[in-house]
């Protein structure tokens, strides 16, 4: 594979991306139609240009890659980590980011990429959460020292088994690191919990709901009861909640499209600067 191929399966993935980025932050979602462009796109060039020069395997890496992110995006989305949107622009980079003819060098690639991405976002998600809980401090540390309270157990319980990994730091000095994790953990896990309680839920218009939109809680409608399940509202459900309610509670969370941007330029540089070996060996 030239360089040629790689540099526009890169840019066209990268408009693509930004396309996405700019309509999650206006509309919190990632539309399908955006997804399957960039999945047609990605594997009509492949195949136009294995038709015309021969090179086969340049259109096979393409569909091994949209197989194996196939799986890595249903599996993100049906363990709740990534939203339908995410989770299809996952899928839809399985076919651009085989920038290699070797199946070998394409794995660690994927690897490369998932791994920028889990760092990416943790970076990311880190610090919009402290932007939304300064935003609503006071309900935000009202709710965060209500369930330290509650849980004073899981502090108490992550403190003594922080302790006895202390202990064993004399045989090696990633036991001091793995017992200040599990001694932060409770503190994080109150900290996540309280973030999504009182700063990503919002009494909306139903005039703005959008399908997929996450309901906080289920609501009873004409007897009938819409529930507040992971895969959102559907345009029936929210034909539904307009005839019999002005307002609703919604759950949302928060926009990751531009964690794809970051991760995938991030790997540019690997790719075009000869430093994914490098990169990969550093991570991994």
């Amino acid at each position: 594979m030239s360089m040629f191929e790689v540099i526009f399966l890169f840019v066209l993935a990268l408009i693509f991306i930004i396309f996405a980025v700019v309509q999650d932050l206006r509309s919190r979602e990632i539309a399908n139609w955006l997804n399957w462009s960039l999945i047609i796109f990605a594997l009509g060039f492949r195949f136009f240009y294995s038709l015309f020069s021969g090179e086969w395997n340049f259109v096979l890496q393409g569909i091994i890659g949209f197989g194996i992110f196939f799986v890595l995006g249903n599996a993100l989305y049906y363990s709740h980590v990534f939203a339908g949107g995410d989770a299809k622009l996952m899928i839809a980079l399985g076919a651009i980011l085989p920038f290699s003819n070797n199946l070998f060098a394409n794995l660690k690639i994927f690897i490369l990429f998932f791994f920028l991405f889990l760092i990416v976002g943790a970076i990311y998600g880190l610090i919009m959460t402290v932007i939304f809980s300064f935003r609503k401090w006071r309900d935000f540390r009202k709710e965060f020292f209500k369930r330290f309270r509650k849980g004073i157990w899981l502090i108490c319980g992550g403190l003594v088994f922080s302790i006895g990994v202390l202990c064993l730091s004399f045989m090696d000095a990633i036991f001091i690191w793995l017992g200040l994790i599990l001694f932060v953990l409770p503190y994080l896990y109150f900290y996540s919990k309280a973030v999504d309680e009182v700063c990503m839920v919002r009494e909306v218009s139903v005039l703005q709901l959008t399908e997929g939109d996450w309901l906080y809680e289920d609501v009873k409608v004409k007897g009938k009861v819409i529930k507040a399940n992971w895969d959102g509202l559907d345009i029936k459900d929210i034909e539904l909640l307009k005839k019999e309610k002005k307002k609703v509670l919604v759950r949302y969370g928060i926009q990751f499209a531009p964690v794809f941007l970051i991760s995938f330029l991030i790997l540019g540089i690997g790719v075009f600067f000869n430093l994914i070996e490098k990169i990969f060996w550093f991570f991994i």
